[in-house]
């Protein structure tokens, strides 16, 4: 079997879907794509598949060595999504030649399901407590909120104030124990990190997620030495060695490597791994499309510190072209009681609805992050 050709898909509501054909009709799909970057990291896979055309799509981890390290200069968030999309669509293609779900050809499943959150309350957190409540209602177990807006690297407490308010709000409405994940988004500094998750601890929350940036993960020491909430870190971060050090340090409670950025199924199932020996969960990033969350169950199925994975139904960049309207199967993500089996298809375990990709990259996207900026004209973190 032969890589033969491949076609990219900008398309709604800011995604990248990749095709790549073989010359024996079996066809594989995968999600490459920085948010806001999403061109860039359609050039990137452009130049990248350059060297697969011809090459045994089977020969995945050849195949992924020889793109990461064949280039000189290599990792970084543009690169490592090219190539997590990549490396998802030639295990969906090996799924679908041997009719098994990638997690078969990974060892096999240690579970048959995995929980999953929703989103609440949007880039600038307001009305989490409804919102929590509906979403509770429709029979999610947890749920994943914005902690708060920009904050300066020393800010008030009044803005303290406000983001343990709105974490009150949603404990009420939800009950006692109901996961609550907080998003720092790394807009916020360690002065401010160090309060917020003392002030945050009555409140029992399932984890902090992104503290501060990746780029000063050494101020996890102090900010775990200010509290026993559990801290989560690892979208931004995009191959194992990125990992190295944080799990070597000690200061991480659950990694969360995303399947369309940290280097894809290969990679990630590296980085749960050595996350495993060091006695650290795992729940992977994915707020992004149906490809990227399949690829993620395929990593969960086979990982024992996988303990709950993020989805995008309904989050609130979606409105418009939502998770299931690019996708034939739209069962294979039915949540029940907070959980989704895991796909038993063969590949990624979904039928991707071709038409309507083709249909929507005629309008495609150009999708940028907000450009936030502080009171005194200074550009804030988003």
């Amino acid at each position: 079997m032969k890589i033969v050709n491949y076609e990219v898909f900008q398309v709604p509501p800011r995604w990248l879907f990749l095709k790549i054909d073989t010359d024996e009709g079996i066809a594989g799909w995968g999600e490459p794509v920085i948010e806001g970057r999403a061109a860039t990291v359609k050039a990137a896979v452009i130049e990248l598949m350059e060297y697969l055309i011809g090459k045994d799509p089977a020969d995945i981890e050849d195949l992924w060595s020889m793109m990461y390290r064949s280039g000189f200069y290599r990792g970084g968030p543009i690169l490592m999504s090219a190539i997590a999309g990549i490396d998802q669509a030639l295990w969906d293609i090996k799924g679908k030649y041997f009719h098994a779900p990638v997690y078969k050809l990974m060892g096999g499943k240690v579970r048959d399901s995995i929980r999953v959150y929703s989103w609440i309350g949007g880039d600038r957190p307001s009305d989490v407590g409804n919102a929590a409540k509906e979403v509770v209602n429709a029979g999610f177990t947890a749920v994943k909120m914005n902690g708060t807006a920009e904050l300066q690297y020393v800010d008030s407490y009044e803005k303290i104030d406000q983001v343990v308010e709105r974490i009150a709000a949603v404990r009420e409405a939800v009950g006692q124990y109901i996961g609550i994940g907080i998003d720092f988004h790394g807009r916020v500094h360690k002065p401010m990190a160090k309060i917020l998750a003392k002030e945050l601890e009555s409140y029992r929350p399932m984890f902090i997620e992104e503290p501060v940036l990746p780029q000063n993960n050494e101020d996890l020491r102090e900010i775990a030495h200010s509290t026993n909430i559990p801290i989560a870190t690892g979208e931004r971060m995009f191959s194992r060695w990125d990992f190295k050090q944080v799990l070597a340090d000690g200061y991480v409670d659950i990694v969360q490597p995303d399947l369309s950025h940290a280097g894809g199924i290969t990679e990630c199932k590296k980085i749960l791994s050595m996350a495993e020996a060091y006695d650290v969960a795992a729940a992977p990033h994915c707020p992004l499309g149906p490809i990227a969350l399949a690829a993620c169950l395929q990593v969960d199925a086979t990982s024992h510190n996988a303990f709950i994975q993020e989805q995008s139904l309904g989050i609130h960049y979606n409105v418009g072209s939502d998770l299931l309207d690019y996708i034939v199967n739209k069962d294979v993500f039915k949540y029940e009681d907070g959980y989704v089996k895991m796909p038993k298809g063969p590949g990624l375990g979904i039928e991707v609805n071709e038409d309507h990709v083709r249909k929507l990259a005629e309008t495609g996207h150009n999708w940028r992050n907000p450009v936030w900026r502080h009171k005194d004209g200074s550009i804030a973190e988003w």
